[in-house]
């Protein structure tokens, strides 16, 4: 009971405190039992949000928009929840004159003067007179002939007879020399049709010349250039070339009216073209020089070039051009004058060419375009499509000929070629033709004879060397006559196309020249034997000392002399083998060509005694047997005494196919043909392979089998081998 009491006294007590104590409004809170501010501006950073500023009031705040910014509602003032701040543009208005154009900021705006005012000390648009300046710039803006008049904003330029500045005002007077349309050129001789262009330029170029004939109107550059193109269809389809002169006139007088029409066009780019011509032409105008990058292109070429380079280092016109001119037929007509291309041969051979692109013609409006402060990059599309090829960058020089000084292939495929040159004129890429020194086929040929001969050689060394009963001079000089070969022969088909190392290279070539010379070398050694013992008839046995050092002194001397001399002239960029630069070529046929001929009087004169001796033989010989004899001996001779190399003869010619074919296949495959004609048809050899081979597939005999043999079978077989050693001897 007691409890209760004193909880309702609290109760009551705590009632009265807070009936006592004060209660604050919004915006403002409690301290010390009083209610003070709250400033909302300070307590939130950016409260009112982004362009705007708060302020604070008893008890409350209010934003206002930063200068140069407005409610989106258009209040004056807001609080964050009702309203933000954006942009405002004071461009709207004509706040910055007649003379400027307004920028708008954001939050603020500039006014920028118009071209040719400028701002005086109150911020206002005022003209710039621009001919009360110094006499230097005074010939910058019009020239040196031209007369300078100010307007309000701007200025022009008065130019006498024989200047203009293409009916644009601000643009410097230029001398025009209407000459260069002259109708008693050389080039009009030549080419019907072209009196016309030549008369419709001259023309303009009178008019712009000549203030009085202009009559104020100005220049029509477009139709002018669609006139040209028109014009020169009715010439360029005509052209039949029997002039340089007159093909140089011709491109000349192109070049010259592109550099007439190009100022006048109205807009700063522009593409024309016709059946015969294609042309893409870049125009920029202004008080300074330009600058930055510049690309033309036609469907056949593309120039890559700058307006420093197009406008020159010299006093500015006013303008600058460039143009990239494409002839589509015009190949056709130029495709000659080649003989004064100079280095481009390819171990002594001579290329033929042929233009391979379109002629273009590069015009700029630099006058000095023989030595460009910054090469160009033309970049033309090939006629055909071919991989494998010499392409050389070329131009049309003032001698009427294509020539290639200071103009380089930068890079080439299939279809495009790219040419950097440093001169200007009209240009083309040639396409170089080189004899082609074998075919696939002929490869292919080579390497299986090659493969082949290799094999066959190899016996024929073994039988030469290892059977006792041929053994002699003549078969000494055949055994070493196939050891040159095999070397020789396999030398040409493991590193006749390793060129690379060089050194490498220089040594196959080295050895490649020994050996085939020794190979010859022992050819005539073989035409001596056999002279001796056909026609002298007597012991024809020679030293082997003398053989060996004919057979390989005599090339070697060769080799060390021609390496003394010309120690670059082993090896080729296609080939490890001599070079035909210089005639050095002529260290391996000179020798080759008399030891031929002194073969040919040798093999001639021992089928004639052969013949002979065929017709001394038994009359019970029938004919048939008598002609082949003689016609495999005479085979026979004729191979290894090398006169299957006189085909070799015929391929300095182009276009021997067949000769071709025939060489590369008979000699390719003449160590087969050695195998063949001393070996397989020998009957002697053929009877010491038999008893060899016998020997490893037949069982051995007992002794008294040997014993019981019969005398007379001996005696047989005695006489059978004498005959047989005297057939080897003939």
């Amino acid at each position: 009971m007691g409890g209760g009491k004193e909880l309702l006294l609290f109760l009551g007590f705590m009632c009265t405190l807070k009936k006592c104590m004060p209660q604050c409004d919004s915006g403002m809170t409690k301290e010390d039992n009083r209610c003070v501010d709250v400033d909302e501006c300070k307590e939130i950073s950016g409260f009112c949000g982004k362009h705007a500023q708060c302020f604070n009031t008893n008890g409350s705040y209010y934003c206002q928009c930063e200068p140069g910014f407005h409610n989106i509602n258009r209040n004056t003032t807001f609080t964050r929840t009702n309203g933000q701040c954006e942009d405002k543009n004071e461009c709207n208005s004509n706040i910055c004159g007649p003379m400027a154009h307004c920028e708008n900021l954001i939050g603020s705006f500039r006014c920028v003067c118009q071209y040719g005012y400028t701002n005086n000390s109150n911020g206002d648009c005022i003209d710039i007179n621009e001919c009360d300046i110094s006499e230097n710039r005074k010939e910058d803006l019009c020239g040196s002939k031209g007369r300078c008049t100010n307007l309000n904003g701007s200025y022009w330029c008065e130019c006498p007879k024989g200047y203009t500045n293409y009916g644009n005002e601000r643009t410097s007077c230029s001398k025009l020399d209407c000459n260069t349309f002259d109708s008693e050129s050389v080039a009009v001789q030549h080419y019907s049709g072209l009196a016309d262009l030549l008369s419709i330029m001259r023309n303009s170029c009178m008019v712009l010349s000549n203030p009085n004939m202009s009559n104020g109107n100005k220049a029509d550059g477009d139709a002018l250039l669609e006139r040209l193109l028109t014009a020169s269809e009715t010439v360029l389809s005509s052209v039949d070339m029997d002039s340089s002169e007159g093909m140089y006139g011709l491109l000349n007088t192109m070049e010259n009216s592109i550099r007439l029409i190009g100022p006048q066009l109205r807009d700063d780019h522009i593409s024309m073209g016709s059946n015969e011509t294609a042309v893409a032409i870049a125009v920029e105008r202004g008080t300074s020089p330009p600058t930055g990058p510049i690309h033309l292109g036609t469907e056949n070429s593309a120039l890559d070039t700058d307006w420093t380079t197009a406008a020159g280092t010299g006093a500015y016109p006013g303008f600058a051009m460039a143009a990239l001119l494409s002839y589509h037929n015009l190949e056709r007509s130029v495709n000659h004058s080649f003989d004064k291309l100079q280095g481009f041969e390819k171990d002594g051979i001579e290329p033929t060419f042929e233009i391979f692109s379109r002629v273009v013609s590069v015009v700029v409006s630099n006058p000095s375009t023989q030595n460009l402060s910054h090469p160009v990059i033309l970049t033309l599309k090939h006629l055909q499509n071919k991989s494998e090829a010499s392409y050389i960058c070329a131009y049309w020089n003032d001698r009427g000929a294509w020539a290639t000084d200071g103009c380089y292939q930068q890079k080439s495929n299939a279809t495009h070629t790219m040419c950097r040159c440093e001169h200007l004129s009209s240009f083309a890429v040639l396409m170089a033709h080189y004899p082609v020194d074998q075919s696939f086929a002929i490869q292919l040929i080579t390497k299986i004879g090659l493969i082949l001969s290799l094999l066959c050689l190899s016996f024929c060394i073994l039988t030469f060397k290892f059977c006792r009963s041929i053994h002699g001079t003549r078969t000494t000089i055949h055994l070493h006559l196939c050891i040159c070969l095999f070397i020789a022969d396999l030398i040409f088909l493991v590193g006749i196309s390793q060129t690379k190392p060089e050194g490498g290279c220089r040594f196959i070539a080295a050895m490649l020249h020994l050996f085939f010379l020794g190979v010859f070398a022992w050819m005539l050694l073989e035409g001596v034997q056999l002279y001796r013992m056909v026609v002298l008839v007597f012991n024809a046995a020679l030293r082997p000392l003398y053989l060996f050092l004919f057979g390989y002194g005599a090339p070697l001397v060769v080799v060390i002399v021609t390496a003394i001399i010309r120690p670059k002239g082993y090896g080729t960029e296609e080939h490890c083998w001599l070079s035909l630069k210089d005639g050095l070529i002529w260290s391996f046929y000179g020798p080759v060509c008399v030891i031929i001929f002194l073969n040919v009087f040798f093999f001639i004169i021992t089928v004639w005694k052969l013949a002979q001796k065929f017709s001394s033989l038994n009359p019970d010989l029938s004919k048939l047997n008598k002609l082949k004899a003689f016609t495999v001996t005479a085979i026979a001779q004729m191979c290894i005494l090398g006169l299957l190399w006189v085909f070799g003869a015929f391929l300095f010619r182009k276009g021997n196919t067949a000769v071709e074919y025939i060489f590369t296949i008979l000699n390719s495959l003449q160590g087969a043909l050695v195998f063949i004609m001393h070996c397989l048809l020998s009957k002697q050899v053929r009877e010491e392979y038999y008893n060899f081979f016998s020997c490893i597939c037949t069982p051995k005999k007992r002794y008294s089998d040997f014993s019981s043999t019969n005398p007379s079978n001996s005696q047989s077989q005695g006489s059978r081998s004498g005959q047989n050693t005297g057939e080897s001897h003939i």
